[in-house]
């Protein structure tokens, strides 16, 4: 501690008075909601015994003001729970900042805590603009955004604390230079099984990302460690603060799988707010395929590329490219051309030409999508014919689909794509009749074909329209096309967007950007880029040899060396050489991972190392709940998670290659401290 006795004595007292100020509101709270909840109980018993005797009006009132209570005690109950968390650890950092009228010393916290009868903040939240300039600037001159504009003035000091059940462990000043004390403490603990939140170490560089409320979308390229989910997450929390009637249930994270949903789940909790809504874009697909019984998983797909299993990789090169966005808008524009219907309506009730059915699909209707104009002719005949009898507009939609001239079978429409000029003019490479009519026999869609069909399936019918989102995220975002943003784009059309990836991080081995800006083009406004250059995982001797698997120059370790070198091992006396290396490493490390290349030799790992391993386990993509302990699982699973230790395998017959250096890179960077790595140059 670099402080005086006096100071420390200081504040010691202030966090005396805090605490207690924090229990007597729980106390309170809790006996308030207590009585509100009787009261609530009360009230909506009374409305219920008098609906007999009151006009709408009257009643309508009462129940607006039954919900408006209970909206209150909601609100209260939640603000309870945070006081509940940070009872003995009310805060974590102060500054002290003087501008020309006053000086204020700010103490920082996970929320607020007021004290009415002084009428001051003992604790501000982290997410108010004024505790901003605590992650923005060093000592000396500062400035926070107010309602009137901007404050400015001078940080004389800035303070970071340790407390542990009510006591000070440990306090320190400083400027929170990159390798400052508390950073350099946080790096060196060991991870665990859930991700914790970093909200007294966010950098600079993260904050303005965390605070972006400008931009409506942002993209965000940061490489391997540099903490893009914490700051996904830290930015979800800020924007709950931020954004007035924004819930938890208004936002959704799309995941990569669902061992990382699960590893995620904790951070929000810690920062008082109800964890989101979470989906894989792997369940969008199957929500809007039912024409099948499943989609193949992105785990599977990638599988058959890296397993050698895959027959035709030029052709799902081209399902995953650009180009083919371009040839299936070209095929749906000649298909909405071509369409028409063959004859009219003739029946006892009424008679209508084909010429008055064609110009009320191709002209009156024809701003709406297809299956919207049939919708729209089959209403309207109705409302001509049956007042409006919704049975007989279905009928009638029936009838219309008979007599088109085109299958409205949307696995013969996509089968037929493969058919059309625009595929054959535009894929140089070979396919066979009996691929294209294994799309339409086989019951489970391959990924890349999914990703086609849903899109073709929305040029035609389009989305339900999800408007409960207003803010998506999307993690490990270097792993989509640009087809499935435009897809996800389209199913939220009002929501705001925060993308997160890292170029150098694909596994996708048919789809790499050169760079995450290019996705500016399908958010078209609003849209920030931004990047995070700076790795807080894994140690110098770590990134110095991942450095070198993508020939990169630019990454640079903050946490401090630790001077353990990578190892290299061959597979010579596997079992006994990697029982060695386990046992060394669990020695210092609380989390260890076997990575290997599939989850072939995942399994052939695990079941080699199991009767002499306690605690292992074994993880694929299908895996939800895990203890990082000691596991065993494939590289392109374990992307997203950290582990203190790592041990690389793949069989000396099945080295990574040139081709597969990203998922190479992705394995080496899950290491915090030490790696092991066998049969790999």
């Amino acid at each position: 501690m670099n402080l005086s006795e006096k100071e420390l004595q200081q504040e010691k007292i202030y966090l005396g008075i805090t605490i207690d100020v924090i229990r007597e509101k729980i106390s309170k709270l809790g006996q308030e909601l207590y009585e509100r909840e009787d009261k609530v109980q009360e009230f909506q018993k009374f409305i219920w015994d008098s609906k007999a005797d009151m006009d709408p009006t009257e009643m309508k009132n009462m129940v607006l003001s039954n919900d408006t209570e209970v909206m209150l005690m909601q609100n209260k109950g939640k603000y309870l729970n945070k006081l509940y968390r940070i009872q003995d650890n009310p805060y974590f950092a102060s500054i002290t900042f003087e501008d020309e009228e006053e000086t204020n010393k700010i103490y920082i916290g996970i929320t607020y805590v007021e004290d009415e009868e002084n009428d001051i903040y003992l604790v501000n939240d982290w997410r108010s603009p004024i505790c901003s300039m605590f992650y923005d600037y060093e000592v000396g001159p500062a400035k926070y955004q107010a309602p009137g504009g901007y404050v400015e003035g001078r940080i004389t000091n800035k303070r970071q604390f340790n407390i542990k059940d009510g006591k000070i462990v440990h306090i320190f000043d400083n400027n929170l230079s990159i390798d400052d004390e508390l950073l350099q403490e946080v790096l060196a603990t060991s991870s665990s099984d859930k991700m914790k939140n970093i909200v007294n170490t966010i950098q600079k560089e993260q904050n303005a990302v965390i605070r972006n409320a400008d931009d409506k979308n942002l993209i965000v390229q940061g490489i391997a460690g540099s903490g893009k989910t914490s700051v996904a997450l830290h930015r979800i929390a800020f924007l709950l603060y931020k954004i007035p009637n924004l819930s938890s249930n208004n936002v959704l994270i799309f995941s990569p799988n669902k061992i990382f949903s699960e590893y995620i789940s904790n951070v929000l909790p810690e920062l008082g707010e109800e964890n989101t809504m979470q989906t894989t874009f792997h369940d969008f697909l199957t929500t809007y395929t039912q024409e099948y019984k499943s989609v193949e998983s992105f785990t599977s797909f990638i599988e058959r590329y890296y397993k050698y299993t895959e027959k035709n990789e030029e052709l799902v090169r081209y399902k995953q490219s650009d180009q083919a966005i371009d040839d299936l808008n070209n095929y749906v524009k000649d298909l909405l051309k071509r369409i028409c219907f063959v004859e009219g309506i003739d029946n006892k009730d009424y008679s209508i030409t084909k010429e008055e059915l064609d110009y009320m699909l191709k002209d009156r209707y024809s701003k709406m999508l297809l299956l919207e104009r049939l919708n729209l002719i089959s209403e309207k005949l109705s409302d001509n014919y049956y007042n409006g009898n919704k049975s007989k507009a279905r009928s009638i939609k029936s009838q219309l689909n008979k007599i088109l001239n085109i299958n409205l079978d949307f696995k013969e429409i996509y089968m037929d794509f493969f058919k059309s000029k625009f595929f054959i003019d535009s894929y140089q490479g070979s396919i066979t009749q009996e691929e294209i009519e294994r799309i339409g026999k086989e019951r489970v869609i391959s990924y890349e074909d999914a990703c086609l069909f849903v899109y073709l399936k929305s040029l035609l019918q389009g989305f339900d329209y999800r408007g409960l989102i207003e803010q998506v995220v999307i993690d490990e975002a270097q792993d989509y096309s640009k087809l499935q943003y435009i897809i996800i784009r389209n199913i939220f059309k009002k929501a705001n967007f925060t993308i997160l990836g890292d170029v150098n991080q694909t596994i996708n081995p048919y789809y790499k950007y050169d760079t995450l800006e290019t996705l500016n083009d399908v958010f078209k406004t609003s849209v920030r880029y931004l990047e995070l250059k700076k790795t807080y995982r894994s140690s110098p001797e770590i990134i110095e040899h991942t450095n070198k698997i993508l020939g990169l120059n630019y990454v640079s370790a903050i946490r401090r060396s630790n001077n353990i070198p990578v190892l290299f091992r061959n597979d010579i006396d596997l079992k006994e050489n990697m029982l060695k290396d386990i046992k060394h490493l669990q020695k210092s490390s609380k989390s260890i991972a076997i990575i290997t290349k599939t989850d072939e030799e995942s399994e052939y790992i695990y079941d080699l190392l199991k009767p002499d391993v306690e605690n292992l386990s074994l993880l694929n993509s299908n895996s939800v709940g895990f203890n990082k302990e000691m596991v065993v699982i494939p590289s392109y699973v374990a992307k997203g998670l950290e582990f203190d230790s790592v041990i690389i395998y793949t069989d000396k017959m099945n080295k990574y290659k040139e081709k597969e250096k990203y998922l190479y890179y992705v394995a080496c960077t899950r290491s915090q401290h030490q790696l092991i790595i066998y049969n790999q140059n």
